[in-house]
């Protein structure tokens, strides 16, 4: 029997099974590295993101289908780590843009979801690159309207977006050489390809492996809501507070969210029993800061009206709001996973009250000897986190929101977290400026060219301008055969990578690997830094140092411990 139409209910459980999928092929997209690094990480980020989205879905369970979208959406912009979540949470945005105002939609509304979510992503990407998810869900969601067309049916519309992924990313090495080179495809497409996959599985009755299961009311069937007018058609405005408990009490999270969705529309509630951040959109903003009072105290109260709001502030404002994490003490604002810079100050030193920074520095790294340096540098935070462990969008914002500062300058060094660092420049308030240093070394270097008399506006230009300065290598071992740059690498030799030349040393004996890389620096340079992690110990590294400085006796040589996972060295020339 054909599939003409789709509830919110069929949405949470297509999603379901399309997170499911996704899941059970997260080693095959992780393998999909161009080089043979052993820190591939975009099935685990993708994962990581439609996790996120579901959870957001599941909390809504129950209403109609846009309201089932928008969540996904919200869940996926929070949730977004690593550039291909961040990509993949932005072809979920424009979905949802695509079925809002809908309780139910046909092929037809499902192409055009996909056609938002494919202008969006490219929307959201400076300089697009085919080639990659982008190609595919451009090609995908041309397929989908194609099919629709023809026949609206949900399913035939799907398997075309299916079978149109499926080729998509089969030519995405003839659209990028490095990936032809590498002889592999584009692991983001393919990412895209096992959500797709996974929801026609739901729809032809058959479940993917590992499917995921409801995890909040799981077991109580299918639910019939009443739908309520979304806001977002008449505007209305938008309330938002921090609810906490009067006295010892706590909050019925579940229940206060029931009733605010009777009253309001764009629900998001955000925290646990000890304290929740609420945002609502509704025409009667005194009912729902009434409904706040009768069951705890409020504080941070704010309430726009949306007639003056473009849709897009309307989102980053929700997102920012009730951006923390579930588990963080609300009533003791501190960022998860965010170490804050030592100032020094005694425990017993009375409180005084100190002027607002007029800057502050948030940089991101893996390693505690690395996040220790940008300690020393004066730092305001550091979020560990890197390669295989790139921070959500959400842990940035909670970040940022924990800093006082006026303006903010962000350093992920990683490429995979500038595309999260910029969409969370988007979402706040405050002057918010990404450096987009690639690895530690370059986001010491921009540190050394930080003028704290400047804006972080007119620091970006000279900061990333001494991060490109310097010259940086990491060593590593190859996780698989390959061949790069026409050389061939083998299984278990070490490799040495430059950020803007790839490979640029392979061999079998470790040193060897690292002298001929060293020696493939640019002349002109006075000091070389072993930054030293995974594998690597102190004698070692030391005695690596002095090969080097055998053969550049006119450059200093200096040790450092960086703890960083997976690369065994990061070297700086300075």
């Amino acid at each position: 029997m054909a599939r003409r139409a789709c509830d919110g209910a069929g949405l949470l459980d297509a999603f379901r099974e399309a997170v499911a999928n996704l899941e059970a092929h997260v080693d095959e997209i992780n393998a999909l590295n161009v080089y043979p690094v052993p820190d591939g990480d975009t099935g685990s980020n993708m994962l990581a993101t439609v996790r996120a989205a579901l959870d957001e879905a599941e909390a809504v369970e129950g209403q109609p289908a846009d309201r089932i979208a928008a969540a996904i959406s919200f869940g996926a912009l929070m949730g977004a780590r690593g550039n291909s979540g961040v990509i993949t949470s932005q072809i979920f945005r424009g979905m949802a843009e695509g079925l809002g105002g809908k309780t139910r939609f046909n092929g037809l509304d499902l192409a055009h979801a996909l056609s938002e979510g494919a202008r969006t992503a490219y929307g959201a990407v400076a300089k697009p690159v085919e080639g990659t998810i982008l190609t595919v869900i451009r090609e995908s969601a041309a397929a989908a309207v194609t099919a629709a067309e023809r026949d609206a049916d949900i399913e035939s519309v799907l398997g075309a977006t299916l079978d149109a992924a499926e080729r998509s990313v089969a030519r995405t090495p003839s659209l990028l050489a490095i990936l032809r080179e590498a002889g592999v495809v584009d692991a983001g497409g393919q990412g895209l390809y096992r959500l797709f996959q996974g929801a026609l599985l739901h729809l032809a009755g058959r479940s993917p492996a590992g499917a995921v299961r409801a995890r909040s009311r799981a077991g109580t069937g299918p639910k019939v809501s009443t739908l309520v007018a979304h806001a977002d058609v008449g505007f209305g405005y938008e309330t938002m507070f921090l609810l906490q408990p009067n006295g010892t009490g706590s909050l019925d999270v579940d229940a206060i969210r029931d009733h605010l969705e009777s009253i309001g529309d764009s629900v998001l509630v955000a925290g646990d029993a000890r304290a929740l951040k609420v945002h609502v959109h509704n025409e009667q903003p005194d009912r729902v800061i009434g409904f706040g009072l009768s069951v705890g105290s409020l504080s941070r109260i704010s309430v726009e009206n949306l007639d003056n709001q473009a849709r897009d502030v309307r989102e980053m404002r929700a997102a920012s709001f009730t951006g923390t994490a579930p588990d963080a003490d609300l009533s003791q604002p501190a960022a998860a996973g965010v170490q804050p810079a030592a100032t020094g100050a005694s425990p017993a030193a009375a409180p005084v009250a100190a002027p607002t920074p007029a800057l502050g520095v948030l940089a991101v790294t893996a390693g505690d000897g690395l996040a220790a340096i940008f300690r020393e540098f004066g730092v305001a935070a550091v979020i560990q986190g890197g390669q295989s462990a790139n921070p959500s969008t959400g842990e940035l914002l909670e970040a940022i929101d924990a800093l006082e500062a006026r303006e903010i300058i962000i350093l992920p060094n990683n490429p995979n977290v500038v595309l999260a660092a910029r969409q969370v420049a988007s979402m706040t308030d405050r002057p918010i400026v990404v450096v987009p240093t690639r690895n530690a070394a370059e986001g010491f270097a921009a540190l050394l060219s930080l003028d704290p008399q400047l804006d972080a506006a007119a620091n970006a230009g000279p900061m990333t301008e001494a991060g490109r300065a310097i010259q940086s290598l990491v060593v590593t071992e190859a996780v698989r055969d390959a061949k790069i740059g026409g050389r061939k690498v083998k299984r278990g030799q070490t490799i040495a990578l430059d950020p803007d030349d790839g490979l640029v040393a392979v061999d079998g004996d470790r040193e060897k690997c690292v002298l001929a890389a060293v020696a493939s620096l640019q002349a002109g340079f006075e000091l070389v830094t072993i930054f030293y992690g995974d594998g690597a110990d102190l004698t070692e590294v030391e005695g690596m140092a002095q090969r080097i400085g055998a053969i550049l006796p006119a450059v200093d040589v200096e040790v450092r411990h960086g703890g960083q996972p997976f690369y065994r060295y990061l070297i700086a020339a300075e």
